[in-house]
């Protein structure tokens, strides 16, 4: 199983919300840049990066920012928040973004996802925030009536690199992920499944890697020690 540190963005620092809310901010670093290439010496070979500003303004905010980021880290980001049109994919992918995860513009407008993956196949993530199971937009502030499973299914057969599955609930809380909706997840499509949320301890990473989830986000709990970076990279392979 694949680790992506996250670093969230917000007025240009390291930040990490409770349950997505804007309002239960913990701010990490004044540095994004330093953080990144922190966790990069700690042996990150991949980094989860969220445009919090973007994903409340509808468009790409941060970045200077991530910019830095790119240049400093020397590792493939994958971006999301606020990515709404193929100009704001053809900028980030300029900043040099490795992949571009888009969440509300799939949920409004699922054909133009897949138009985007064929467009840049391999960079595209679909980004499911999921609240009781429920795809989640607009930054997190409203909740649709379409189930994540049920878009995944629709644009499973577009080449996207992956999708992203994050429940709200657990986000953020230290209290584990979600392991039924993300079974329910992977047994619903053949996109492989990044786990994002409530990661706290080695155990549950260990059980996210032996039931075959292709990748997993990791922030508050590395960012308050409870679990170490060196630890989860042991499960690139699950053998440990």
């Amino acid at each position: 199983m694949l680790i992506y540190p996250a670093i969230d963005l917000l007025g240009g620092r390291c930040v990490r919300l409770r349950q997505g809310d804007y309002a239960q901010e913990t701010v990490f670093s004044d540095d994004p840049a330093a953080v990144a290439r922190e966790w990069v010496r700690q042996g990150a070979d991949r980094l989860h990066v969220v445009d919090l500003d973007g994903a409340k303004q509808r468009e790409p905010v941060n970045g200077a920012v991530i910019q830095r980021i790119v240049a400093t880290a020397g590792v493939p980001v994958q971006l999301g928040g606020g990515i709404r049109s193929s100009e704001h994919l053809r900028t980030v992918f300029g900043w040099g973004i490795g992949w571009a995860v888009l969440g509300t513009k799939a949920l409004q407008d699922p054909e133009w996802v897949k138009q985007m993956a064929h467009e840049f196949p391999g960079r595209i993530v679909l980004g499911l925030d999921a609240r009781h199971g429920f795809v989640a937009t607009e930054g997190w502030l409203e909740t649709s009536s379409t189930k994540a499973t049920d878009l995944a299914k629709l644009v499973e057969e577009a080449p996207l690199a992956a999708v992203v599955y994050t429940d709200i609930a657990k986000d953020g809380m230290m209290i584990g992920p979600n392991f039924a909706e993300l079974l329910e997840m992977r047994a619903a499509t053949k996109i492989p499944v990044i786990a994002s949320g409530g990661v706290t301890t080695f155990d549950q990473a260990r059980q996210l890697a032996n039931a075959g989830t292709y990748a997993a986000i990791v922030g508050r709990a590395l960012y308050e020690g409870t679990l170490q970076l060196k630890d989860l990279l042991k499960l690139r392979s699950v053998d440990c």
